[in-house]
């Protein structure tokens, strides 16, 4: 239990910490759990879609959704997204790119990430509540993406020379990982979440080949950037698949 509190705590801003210790080395171990709670965040989105749906326009309702998301999370992921959008858009050797990355300033390449990002996502959740099967999108699109970080955690070496979580997780972790994802998978009875899944597979390992060949590794922001990718192509690929004009 306080191995799944440490991972709450560690992505979420739900005040758990106080009950599981959030260092480095239980952040490591619990990372196995980190799908639970993409499943945890999407339920809580399902949750407030399906109370604002039917009184509020679904746009808004869209809106609300990405809202909540960067308030449960702290908007750890989208700070990713831009810091690696900086890196790699303006630096020209792998010393720049990490450097750029420390640099919390947002640059230009970062605020385009950041607006592109957050437009898709709004628009695709839009286009989800419209649909008559929106549930399961909602709740495994984070749940998916979370995943992804133990994939390229287990592929790929933390390109610092200085200590991270990152480092601690590994195929251990991948495969109590997956188990979890693939059940929550099964429990959908949706043939539209497997091939989501295939999709975040397939861009987390380009992803992940882009990391190799620019820094020789990923960092804690490159995690979070390929989260939003993830999720990105997640929401994408539920409206794809069941799509109706």
């Amino acid at each position: 239990m306080k191995s799944l509190l440490a991972a709450i705590a560690f992505l979420t801003r739900i005040p758990v910490g106080r009950f599981a210790a959030i260092d480095e080395a239980g952040v490591a171990s619990s990372s196995g759990w980190f799908p639970l709670v993409g499943v945890l965040l999407g339920a809580i989105f399902a949750l407030a879609a399906a109370l604002l749906k039917d009184h509020l326009p679904l746009a808004v309702v869209a809106v609300l959704i990405v809202l909540l998301d960067s308030l449960l999370t702290g908007a750890l992921h989208y700070d990713g997204l831009a810091d690696t959008a900086d890196g790699f858009g303006g630096g020209a050797t792998r010393e720049d790119i990490l450097r750029i990355m420390r640099d919390h300033a947002i640059g230009s390449y970062g605020g385009v990430a950041l607006i592109v990002v957050i437009a898709l996502k709004v628009t695709s959740y839009e286009a989800l509540l419209r649909q008559a099967n929106w549930i399961p999108a909602v709740i495994l699109t984070p749940a998916l993406a979370r995943w992804s970080v133990l994939l390229l955690t287990a592929a790929l070496p933390y390109a610092r020379p200085s200590a991270s979580p990152a480092e601690g997780m590994g195929k251990r972790t991948l495969i109590g990982g997956t188990v979890l994802m693939a059940a929550a998978l099964t429990i959908a009875t949706s043939m539209r979440a497997w091939a989501v899944a295939a999709v975040v597979v397939a861009v987390t390992a380009c992803f992940g080949s882009y990391c190799r060949h620019r820094i020789a590794g990923m960092t804690g922001d490159t995690l979070g950037a390929n989260v939003q990718l993830c999720e990105s192509a997640a929401l994408l690929t539920f409206l794809w698949t069941g799509y109706q004009p």
